[in-house]
């Protein structure tokens, strides 16, 4: 499950984690367990600074994405991580062809949050079609030094 892949730079290897999961209720706590995994690798075997908010963060993001993949489309999902440059690459691809829509930020609304969560503890966040499905991909920063995803999602 885990490989190191060469991308762009010739010598320099980075890791990645690709996976399939089952469509059924496991895989989203089966794709947070991967994530921790993913990160304590990187951190165990190269060293990498892994700061408790950006594995938060991190497991956040893949849990989110990995939910509204599993609601809002039928079949299995795959779930890429990347370690690209300073920042962890988190993409998730399903087989509904809609784009994820942030909605406008209500405190009274229960529930259809997780898009706006993605966004308040990401760098970066794209969703394209594909020829099937949709790619979602959300950027989370190493050196993330803006506090406790806690504090910034539900202050």
């Amino acid at each position: 499950m885990f490989s190191d892949q060469s991308h762009e730079a010739p010598d320099i290897d980075l890791p990645e984690l690709t996976v399939a999961l089952e469509g059924d209720g496991t895989c989203i706590a089966e794709a947070r367990h991967l994530a921790a995994g993913f990160l304590g690798r990187l951190h165990d075997e190269q060293g990498l600074p892994l700061p408790p908010q950006v594995l938060d963060a991190t497991q956040l993001v893949v849990s989110e994405l990995v939910t509204n993949a599993r609601k809002y489309a039928p079949g299995p999902v795959m779930l890429d991580l990347h370690l690209i440059g300073d920042q962890v690459e988190v993409v998730v691809w399903d087989s509904d062809p809609a784009l994820p829509v942030a909605r406008p930020a209500d405190p009274d609304r229960v529930g259809q949050h997780g898009l706006e969560i993605v966004l308040a503890v990401t760098q970066d966040f794209e969703a394209q079609r594909e020829p099937v499905g949709k790619r979602v991909t959300a950027r989370i920063a190493l050196s993330d030094d803006r506090g406790d995803v806690s504090e910034r999602c539900f202050t």
